[in-house]
């Protein structure tokens, strides 16, 4: 699965507009249907959920004007990436403290990966940034 879609610019500190917040329940969608069309719907809540995620990160985050989001089978793992096309240098989580209303996305991220035997990471200086979860052994 490959889908883009473009979200509106905006200065700093602006939230997105709720049509670009509507995009990322349109990419959760997409997602889980082109999972349990592959036979993969035993991954498909973990992956919605990192989907969901990196996407609501790259609207509210990146300033970008285009988000691209690619579901892809390699070597035993399902791979998702989400690529803003702006860098970062906020590519690490932070432990949120208790009273913190945000903050909570990327943590999630790599707990799912590290409870499904997989990872994740940023590439090109933070544009993307990408999970994998080991697939069941068939």
């Amino acid at each position: 699965m490959r889908s883009t879609f473009g979200i509106g610019q905006r200065p700093p500190g602006e939230f997105p507009p709720p049509e670009d917040g509507e995009k990322v329940g349109v990419m959760r969608r997409r997602a889980r249907q082109r999972l349990s069309a592959r036979g993969l719907a035993y991954v498909a809540d973990e992956a919605v959920l990192i989907v969901s995620e990196l996407v609501t990160n790259a609207i509210v985050h990146s300033g970008g004007r285009e988000v691209t989001v690619i579901l892809s089978l390699r070597a035993g793992f399902l791979r998702i990436d989400v690529h803003d096309g702006v860098p970062s240098c906020h590519t690490r989580p932070k432990a949120p403290r208790d009273a913190d209303e945000n903050g909570r996305g990327l943590v999630l991220v790599q707990s799912l990966a590290e409870e499904g035997r997989g990872t994740w990471g940023v590439e090109d200086a933070g544009a993307t940034t990408w999970c994998e979860l080991k697939l069941a052994a068939s």
